[in-house]
């Protein structure tokens, strides 16, 4: 299952309100984590890694509202690596990827992990995101994309507090309380962990946002800045090869132009569809 980053972020804006609100004074669902005791966890075995412990956290599809709906559940998967883990004791640190739009698979190795977890003694711990890999509520893919009321739920704000309540059960779970948890990600997963650090203080001490677009939203930015920079690094970088991709688009378009160009184009990039127009 694919889905493009940007619809995840309806209502982004309401996650970065400054405080929380509380359930004595006022009927809004608070924006805390609850702390009502959760089923066991469940133990994925399947993974070929000894290092990597994969589980399932029993995760509430509706953080903020009080609906039928929002108390139903769903199990997310995470991943824990100890294997250099200084220990409680030592207050040593918990690195937490926080998933993108992606399957977990694709981010256990991410080499600042790999680089800086052993230096640090640090626990690591990968999150997926909700509605992608195994993390799919309502049993299926097919289900939670059927419509826009189960695909209301997955949005930027919904899965920063499927986030915040993971790491305050590993912290829990490894009698980590003076751990400080540093967040990190890429892209759109980099958006979350700064968004993280801002919405949740009191769980991430720190955030590493990579190649994180925060301020790149429609009608705020240039059209086509991202190509522009993208352009200007390449050229940088080797102007041959610049000029090559500058007049590979002039020989595409040339090409599409014919009769039957595109079934040609279509079967020189060995694209998972054939190109029409």
């Amino acid at each position: 299952m694919s889905l493009p980053f940007t619809i995840l972020l309806p209502f982004f804006f309401s996650i970065l309100s400054p405080h929380f609100v509380s359930l004595t004074h006022s009927k809004v669902a608070r924006l805390g984590i609850s702390s009502t005791t959760r089923p066991a966890e469940t133990v994925d075995v399947s993974s070929s890694n000894s290092d990597l412990k994969f589980l399932y956290y029993d995760q509430s599809l509706d953080h903020f509202t009080f609906t039928p709906e929002s108390y139903q559940t769903f199990q997310q998967r995470y991943v824990i690596n100890a294997k250099h883990w200084a220990g409680s004791k030592a207050n040593a640190p918990i690195l937490a990827f926080l998933g993108e739009e992606a399957s977990i698979e694709s981010d256990l190795y991410v080499g600042f992990f790999q680089d800086n977890g052993p230096r640090l003694k640090a626990l690591l711990v990968y999150i997926e995101h909700r509605y992608y890999g195994k993390s799919v509520p309502f049993g299926s893919a097919e289900e939670a994309l059927k419509n826009a009321t189960t695909l209301g739920y997955l949005n930027a704000a919904q899965a920063l507090a499927d986030y915040a309540a993971i790491l305050v059960h590993v912290k829990e779970k490894y009698s980590a309380k003076h751990s400080p948890i540093i967040v990190v990600g890429g892209s759109y997963g980099g958006m979350l962990a700064a968004w993280f650090r801002l919405k949740y203080p009191h769980i991430a001490l720190g955030a590493l946002a990579s190649s994180a677009p925060l301020l790149y939203f429609e009608d705020t930015r240039p059209k086509f800045g991202y190509y522009h920079i993208i352009t200007k690094v390449f050229k940088e970088k080797s102007e041959r090869c610049y000029k090559t991709i500058r007049k590979s688009w002039d020989e595409i378009d040339r090409v599409a132009a014919k009769s039957n160009g595109l079934l040609i184009l279509s079967k020189k990039f060995k694209t998972c569809a054939a190109a029409a127009k």
